[in-house]
């Protein structure tokens, strides 16, 4: 046990007695941390609105037997532009609770950390349509149960696809097809999410196949979870 630095983003917070808080954080180097911010709610706190959701710091903690103290807090980007926008916040608050039911405690995964740090700048900078459910595609890829979308996932045929089911984890042809129908150009949104076409797919617009898109991403991040998102039923 000792003093540690590291980075991270605020996923969550709740209170503690009468002026302490909990947060939770996804960081850099220690995974998933859960630390106790001693008088934050304080008026004249010294972390002052460092430690809310979405808050990206850099951090000096103690490490204790169940929470780490937080010692110190730095801002490295409020992402105000997501706070003063309901919107943004409903959408980021999504791929926060995302981010906390995935990673693990004490488990270092600095590829999640940059994604989520991606995600927010990039939500930030554009409420794109497609953010959110690229972000939760995205999560099941680097959990290793990237959506099968080159042949149908159960027979293996190349095609078409004209459905989707969660327990078989892809895309289904016609002779296989089983769960919600899924369309050519929303398989097409996703293949380019997975295979790098991203910064493409999140100037598409609103429309048919980016609605499908949105409810197989959350459907299929909820499968994996076991567990709805409850950010989401807010979206929604």
């Amino acid at each position: 046990m000792g003093l540690y630095r590291d980075q991270g983003v605020v996923l969550r917070t709740i209170r503690l007695g009468e002026s302490d808080r909990i947060v939770t954080l996804v960081t850099q180097g220690h995974g998933k941390v859960r630390a106790v911010a001693k008088g934050v709610r304080k008026t004249k706190s010294r972390f002052g609105g460092r430690l809310e959701p979405t808050s990206h710091v850099s951090l000096l903690l103690y490490e204790g037997r169940e929470l780490d103290i937080v010692t110190q807090a730095e801002a490295l980007d409020h992402f105000r532009v997501i706070r003063e926008d309901l919107d943004r916040v409903r959408r980021a608050t999504a791929m926060l609770e995302a981010v906390d039911q995935m990673a693990q405690e004490r488990q270092p995964s600095t590829r999640l950390y940059q994604m989520l740090v991606g995600a927010l700048r990039a939500l930030s900078a554009s409420n794109a349509p497609l953010l959110v459910p690229a972000f939760f595609l995205k999560l099941l890829a680097l959990e290793g149960f990237q959506p099968i979308l080159d042949g149908c996932a159960d027979c293996g045929r190349p095609g078409p696809l004209v459905a989707f089911d969660l327990v078989q984890g892809g895309a289904l042809c016609p002779a296989c097809a089983r769960g919600p129908r899924v369309s050519e150009e929303a398989i097409d949104l996703m293949h380019r999410v997975l295979d790098g076409g991203l910064a493409g797919v999140l100037n598409e617009p609103v429309g048919q196949a980016t609605g499908e898109v949105d409810r197989l991403a959350t459907r299929a991040l909820e499968h994996h979870l076991e567990r709805r998102l409850r950010s989401v039923t807010v979206l929604d």
